[in-house]
């Protein structure tokens, strides 16, 4: 069985402009009700870079507000997506001025996960926000190495999606000290670059901190769950053997009649009830 499930903030609201995942501007309140009626008390935060200090999060009165409804409805949110850093990273800045602004944006939003108690913040090492050369990985690294102290100090820990092949995450992992810095693994992510999973837990599983559930066809996008190629049998007993026991976030694909909280709901079940 598969405790501690959660979803992808905007999961459980209308698509946005045609995106499959943006933070829900106009419901993101009403989200929290509607999980906990599907029983589900655990969220992964988004952020977008587009009215980034705008979010509830980046706010004193929306922190107040977040933790005012997670307190009424026991409802918990210990990660937050950065899709902020894939669409501006401060390691690809064109100049040194867009570059320091990015930083203070970074060191804003881990502050913000700081004082609402967010654990995990993910940054996605992937499309753009991939990492294309040896000096972009270097400000990337050097940056979260000179943040470290700061981070532990208000309980916060980085944790990355990559387009890595295993080795090349393992390398790069290695750079950064265990406990502050880990993996997200994304399970549909690793079947779309048709990755191994005995290679990426030989290589990194000790580092998982967090997992992404969905599935992806090799080279494609997310499809409905058992459509596309996650061995989710191997992914599972691999997890079980790094005795992984923390957080499994849906980040599945929509549902396609608008019913989103039917379809997570059937996700929630299928996966709680899997037996390897």
């Amino acid at each position: 069985m598969i405790e501690k499930i959660g979803f992808m903030q905007g999961r459980l609201s209308p698509i946005v402009n045609g995106k499959i995942q943006a933070f829900p501007w106009h419901t993101w309140q009403q989200e929290i009700k509607v999980a906990k009626n599907i029983d589900i008390n655990i969220m992964e935060w988004t952020l977008d870079q587009e009215c980034l200090y705008d979010n509830p999060l980046m706010t004193e009165s929306g922190q107040t507000e977040i933790m005012s409804i997670c307190n009424q409805y026991a409802f918990s949110i210990p990660s937050l997506t950065g899709d902020c850093f894939m669409q501006a990273p401060f390691w690809k800045a064109s100049n040194n001025d867009q570059c320091d602004r990015l930083k203070c944006d970074f060191k804003a939003i881990a502050e913000s996960c700081g004082k609402i108690g967010i654990e995990f913040i993910v940054v996605p090492l992937v499309d753009g926000g991939c990492l294309e050369n040896a000096q972009q990985e270097n400000s990337l690294v050097e940056f979260l190495l000179e943040e470290e102290n700061r981070f532990r100090e208000i309980d916060v820990r980085v944790i990355f999606e990559s387009d890595f092949h295993p080795l090349e995450l393992k390398r790069f992992i290695s750079r950064l000290p265990f406990g502050t810095f880990g993996i997200n693994y994304d399970t549909g992510n690793s079947a779309s670059l048709g990755l191994n999973p005995f290679e990426e837990f030989e290589a990194f599983g000790d580092r998982i901190l967090n997992v992404h559930l969905k599935d992806r066809i090799l080279g494609g996008a997310s499809v409905p769950i058992g459509q596309g190629n996650v061995d989710f049998n191997n992914v599972f007993s691999l997890l079980e053997s790094c005795h992984y026991d923390a957080n499994y976030i849906l980040q599945t694909a929509r549902a396609r009649d608008g019913q989103h909280a039917k379809l997570l709901s059937k996700y929630k079940k299928y996966f709680q009830n899997w037996n390897n």
